[in-house]
């Protein structure tokens, strides 16, 4: 069955094509001539119609009555034809869903298939548009450079490819020519030779087609004396060209400064090079450009120091110089700017410019100021009365600056005002009613992350209606700003971590069904949701975590994206909110219900949830098996189960979710043995925190083949059997200074902008329990600690570079520690404590320079503690319970390691020539007694540990026979 909404968007893109139809059409009775409506049903006929728009166009209408035909009043010949499919704008929709549905219809209304020649036979034919459609198997036709008659022609974003045929070149007629590729298509010229055949033509967009080939700019431009818009956006230009008017070269990349010659051109009105990597300064000569009434430069790498003679542009209304590297003070680009600009200047934008000093009361002069933006600089002091001034602003931001200080009273003074950004900055203080008073225009106010304090009466209601709110921080509290009550239009609203301590009121929940976004976080607020209030049926993100929120968990629409309600005081099961609507599968990605007090079974209702990217259900009292439901999400990248009472084996349906990057199930009761399939399913998996269990068995060596894994966390099981040596696959783990960002899981086009909260694991580190959060990227560690693991420590472990911390305490292991333990040059916290390991300590450990942590504590270790700062610089306490001397322990070796110096002495006689035989017989004795006992220790390693032994206990008895 077809969905209503659809038919009714159809009908209503049907309505818009009969408009722009309707418009122009002839009321004349003059009927359309055989030959041009047969042409026009051969057209037809190769063209993809998925929606049948072109019903109208039958063999025995009238074409002048076609839809998207336009006959002459008075000879009947088609003049145009308008078969443009009207594409939605985000910016016309308040509400996602709603564009979303439009754009659907789009996707599926485009017309398609190829050109018929038959369009030749329409002789008299002036105007074609197919823009916004896809013929995106077919080249643009050459045949369309015969119709002689075309003085319009456009193909814009009609998804065309290959290259643009030459014969374009013969419509000696055009005014008007729009070749706007698609994003990203490829679409592209050999060369622009044919444009000289255009002299009337006046303008010309070429965006997004690929001129890379293309380097005569200066003759070409030359030969279109008519040529007053030219726009050439994102064409992979070589250079720059001269042109006359209006120059749109925006989104190339000529890695350039900007060329002298270009301000030569004083007819210049429009001129946009944003985002072009242009170098270097704005010379002087910019000031010759005096028609000039727009300059866009943002987005390049321009710096120094502005000229003087900008302010000598007097037709200038339009200057946009952000995202560069001006690096200069605020006032002093003022100053340049403040020529005959002072009372002409419209529009001045100097975001992210890297400015700094103060902003002065120089700005005041600048009274046409309609929008103003300083966003993102170092600007610091506090902001001047004279901004209040600036009567004409509908658009002021200074957010991301260091501005101090209150906001001026005068502020309440801008009238025309539509958008106010001023977060995060330093601002402090009091604001009141005053500051409001005549903001009627107001919809726009951004001021998070200041320290202010707004002060107005119980019954205020403001005078104006906004659309977006976000006072984040501020101090608004101890009671729920009634005035919010007022609001009917708003579509986000962010009041967190305000110090508001009530209830909210039910006026609230029942606002307009535009809140997509509601932010309450941080709070101490306090009461229970209503079921299906207005609010959580219709927002799409909705963040109530860290409040006193108690009761059951509230109803919420299908639609929904994000709900957090976190660190609350949530009861009773999950059961109702997870059933709810099962038939209606839900949008949500991701679902945050950590640390409140649910209980209960997890039903098995999780097939329509399968939007799911994030799962948090930590720190609750959920118990029970986790339901095989859970195989249907197969887009999750992160689980965690933490600190519950989840029992059973972990469900086999879980290997339907390849997309996870996190499991984290410890601290539960989950039982059997850890599934091999773990690793061959989960490519992508980089934290697996199992600890605290009762799994048992082995350690399968399918864990192995977790080439991305960062963090693996089996302590506090029952496992057994030896630790696999196939750990060297860990590839993430044996690399360097590396780190993985694909722990986040934002989405700017779901979450409005916000960033969500980042992955967080607790993990015990160095000895300490603490939550990772911000670095969670950067931690890579492998603890197996207390465990029934047996076996000698793998020599495999060391080849795993990347290494933090590794933690093999509490286990059966024997053998020796790994002779060149020392290549882990990154290893930072080493525990291998109550275990049975023998021999010595590897004098490599001494290299590890940034180990801080070491506990090698009751083993059956021997010999002596390797001497380097690092390791004398650890207590005691982390060698204790071996057989081990040597600093940091009191007890001093017994055994000097330096071999002593015997020589053979020789007696001599009469210069040297007499042998004293006696010396000579003690020598040999010497030889042979020291290579008899000395000799198999030398060589063979395990008698020379039993000796070695033997004389520390013997000199261990020694010194208590003398001390009794």
């Amino acid at each position: 069955m077809e969905d209503p909404n659809y038919k009714t968007s159809v009908n209503a893109l049907t309505f818009k094509h009969r408009q722009v139809t309707e418009r122009v059409h002839s009321h004349s009775d003059v009927r359309c001539i055989d030959i041009e409506r047969h042409a026009l049903l051969n057209f037809k006929q190769d063209l993809i119609d998925p929606l049948n728009r072109l019903s109208s166009w039958t063999v025995d209408g009238d074409c002048c009555h076609w839809l998207g035909v336009v006959c002459h009043n008075l000879t009947a010949h088609v003049h145009q034809l308008h078969l443009t499919t009207f594409c939605p704008i985000s910016d016309d929709f308040t509400n996602q869903e709603q564009f979303d549905a439009e754009y659907e219809v789009y996707e599926r209304s485009m017309f398609g298939g190829k050109l018929n020649p038959s369009l030749l036979d329409l002789k008299h034919l002036n105007y074609f548009d197919l823009s916004f459609n896809n013929f995106s198997t077919s080249p643009i036709p050459s045949f369309l450079g015969s119709m002689k008659s075309l003085r319009s022609l456009n193909l814009s974003n009609a998804r065309f490819v290959g290259v643009i045929p030459h014969q374009l070149g013969n419509l000696s007629n055009l005014l008007y020519l729009n070749l706007e590729g698609y994003q990203n298509s490829d679409l592209y010229v050999n060369n622009l030779e044919w444009l000289s055949g255009l002299p009337l033509l006046q303008h010309l967009d070429m965006s997004y087609v690929n001129l890379s080939k293309v380097s005569n700019w200066l003759q070409l431009t030359n030969t279109l004396p008519s040529l007053f818009e030219l726009r050439l956006s994102s064409c992979q230009l070589p250079s720059i060209p001269p042109t006359t008017t209006h120059l749109d070269l925006s989104g190339n990349n000529f890695n350039s400064s900007i060329p002298n010659w270009l301000y030569s051109f004083s007819r210049l009105e429009f001129l946009n090079l944003c985002s072009s990597n242009l170098q270097g300064t704005i010379s002087s000569a910019i000031g010759n450009l005096t028609s000039a009434i727009s300059i866009d430069l943002w987005g390049n790498e321009l710096g120094g120091k502005l000229p003087r003679s900008l302010g000598n542009l007097c037709n200038l209304r339009e200057i946009n110089l952000s995202y560069n590297k001006w690096s200069q003070e605020i006032s002093k680009i003022l100053e340049s700017l403040s020529g005959c600009l002072s009372d002409k200047l419209e529009i001045l934008d100097l975001g992210f410019s890297q400015l700094h000093g103060h902003l002065t009361n120089e700005l005041g002069v600048f009274k046409n100021l309609v929008h103003l933006s300083f966003w993102n600089n170092s600007i610091l002091g506090p902001l001047p009365m004279s901004l209040g001034s600036l009567s004409s602003l509908t658009y002021l931001d200074l957010s991301n600056n260091l501005f101090n200080g209150t906001i001026p009273q005068n502020f309440g003074q801008l009238s025309k005002l539509d958008s106010l950004f001023i977060e995060s900055n330093m601002l402090e203080g009091v604001v009141s009613e005053i500051h409001f008073a005549n903001l009627t225009r107001l919809k726009y106010f951004y001021a998070f992350g200041n320290r202010l304090t707004l002060n107005v009466s119980h019954d205020w209601i403001p005078p104006f209606q906004l659309k977006i709110l976000s006072l984040r921080s501020w101090n608004l509290g101890p009671k729920f700003p009634p005035w919010l009550c007022s609001q009917r239009y708003l579509s986000y609203l962010d009041i967190s971590n305000t110090q508001i301590s009530d209830v909210i009121p039910p006026s609230i929940w029942s606002l307009s069904s535009g809140v997509n976004y509601l932010n309450f976080s941080h709070n101490q607020i306090n009461g229970e949701i209503p079921n299906n209030p207005t609010i959580l049926s219709t927002s799409l993100v909705i963040d109530l975590s860290s409040n006193h929120f108690k009761g059951s968990l509230p109803y919420i629409s299908s639609s929904m994206n994000v709900l957090d309600l976190s660190d609350n005081s949530f009861s009773n099961s999950i059961s109702s909110f997870l059933c709810f609507k099962m038939n209606d599968s839900k949008s949500i990605r991701y679902l945050n219900l950590e640390k409140n007090n649910l209980s209960g079974k997890i039903p098995d209702c999780w097939m329509k949830w399968n939007s799911l990217a994030v799962l948090k259900l930590a720190k609750n009292n959920f118990s029970g098996s986790f339901p095989t439901s859970i195989g249907s999400l197969t887009l999750l990248k992160s689980l965690h189960l933490y600190n519950n009472k989840f029992s059973g084996n972990l469900p086999s349906s879980l290997r339907n979710c390849e997309n996870l990057v996190t499991i984290d199930v410890a601290k539960n009761e989950f039982v059997g043995s850890i599934p091999s399939w773990i690793g061959h399913r989960f490519s992508s998996l980089m934290i697996l925190n199992l600890h605290s269990n009762n799994f048992h068995g082995h350690i399968p060596e399918g864990l192995c083949a977790l080439t991305s894994l960062q963090i693996l966390d089996l302590s506090h099981n029952k496992l057994s059997g030896g630790i696999p040596r196939c750990v060297k696959k860990f590839s993430a783990m044996a690399t360097k200074n590396t780190s993985n960002r694909n722990m986040s899981f934002n989405d700017p086009n779901n979450y409005y902008g916000e960033t969500l909260p980042p992955e967080s694991e607790l993990l015990v580190i160095k000895g300490n329990a603490l939550e990772y959060s911000t670095i969670l990227h950067l931690v890579k560690c492998i603890d197996f600690s207390k465990n029934n693991l047996s076996g000698e420590i793998p020599k495999e472990v060391t080849s795993l570079q990347g290494l933090q911390s590794l933690n093999l305490s509490y286990n059966l292991l024997i053998g020796s520690i790994p002779e060149n333990i020392g290549t882990m040059g990154l290893i930072e916290s080493i525990d291998f404590s109550m275990n049975q390991l023998s021999s010595q300590i590897p004098s490599s450990m001494s290299s590890l320079t940034f180990l801080n942590h070491l506990n090698l504590s009751n083993n059956n270790l021997t010999g002596k503690i390797p001497s380097s700062t690092q390791l004398q610089s650890f207590n005691a306490s982390s060698f204790i319970g071996n057989k081990l001397c040597g600093l940091p322990l009191s007890n001093k070796c017994t055994t000097d390691d330096v071999n002593p110096n015997n020589e053979n002495k020789r007696s001599k006689h009469n210069g040297g020539l007499e042998v004293d035989w006696f010396f000579v017989s003690l020598a040999l004795g010497f030889v042979v007694g020291f290579w008899g006992v000395c000799g198999p220790l030398l060589l063979n390693k395990q008698w020379r540990i039993i000796y070695f032994q033997f004389l520390d206990h013997m000199g261990y008895k020694l010194r208590g026979l003398v001390l009794l």
